[in-house]
């Protein structure tokens, strides 16, 4: 076991060792990535849990054994994906996903008329478990037939209805997830996958087209049925990649548009 200074202690079953031990224990591998590993196993096994702050940089490298430059480089590749966020003067935490970050990083429908993004409303109409069909295997990277749970959430803003969500999530990430559970969630539902399960969303991949709306989706946007719909297939991915949800959005543009500012705004 290795303690922090002040008496912290993490069981993460390594001695301490010298930059170059560490280095040449993993094959030639860039230290920082080891680090930035062994760093990611923690998250993921809730050591930190959303929130949270870690411990310092001298603390991080008296328990790797390494120099705090080597620690300073691995977390800030988690910073620029997002898994951690540094606050100034209070320590570096563990992404937290709420409401905000929920609206700003992965809801991009906006009204035509006034753009500015605002919070939808969720209502969930259908929850049931399943199994996987082909293009839900591959886009989860799970094995044909698998079990899966599949959610459709109807999404409105100024109480008019402007989206329909198809989310298929696999089964053996989320156990016990019932409908009453994730009807009953108090905050988003990445926050629910973060703070129930350890998830955490780190970016998504999103595809967009047109299409014309089916039947059951016309009727719950309240468009004539083959209206025409924009459709984002989006994967949602955790640490190394690995997917977790599979969403099928399909959108009403009539009066909304998506939109999606990249990069950070210039001082």
């Amino acid at each position: 076991m290795s303690c922090m200074t002040g008496g912290a202690c993490y069981g993460w079953g390594m001695a301490r060792r010298t930059d170059t031990a560490l280095h040449l224990a993993q094959g030639g591998r860039p230290l920082y990535e080891e680090i930035r590993a062994r760093l990611i196993e923690s998250i993921s096994a809730g050591r930190w849990g959303a929130g949270e702050a870690i411990p310092t940089e001298r603390e991080l490298a008296l328990t790797f054994g390494v120099a705090i430059g080597t620690i300073r480089k691995a977390v800030d590749s988690l910073v620029a994906e997002r898994a951690l966020v540094r606050r100034q003067g209070r320590g570096t935490f563990v992404t937290q996903h709420d409401g905000s970050r929920q609206l700003f990083h992965f809801f991009h429908i906006v009204a035509r008329e006034g753009g500015g993004k605002s919070e939808p409303e969720v209502a969930t109409t259908g929850f049931a478990r399943a199994r996987a069909s082909a293009a839900e295997a591959a886009a989860l990277a799970i094995a044909p037939a698998d079990k899966v749970i599949r959610i459709r959430n109807v999404l409105s803003l100024d109480a008019r209805a402007v989206m329909v969500d198809d989310i298929t999530l696999p089964a053996a990430l989320f156990p016990g997830l019932t409908e009453k559970t994730f009807v009953a969630r108090n905050n988003t539902i990445y926050h629910l996958y973060q703070s129930r399960y350890g998830i955490n969303v780190l970016r998504t991949d999103e595809r967009l087209r047109a299409v014309l709306a089916p039947r059951d989706v016309a009727a719950l946007l309240g468009v004539a049925s083959d209206a025409p719909l924009l459709e984002i297939r989006r994967v949602a991915l955790t640490f190394r990649d690995r997917p977790v949800e599979l969403r099928l959005s399909r959108v009403d543009t009539s009066r909304h548009d998506y939109h999606n500012t990249l990069g950070k705004a210039l001082a």
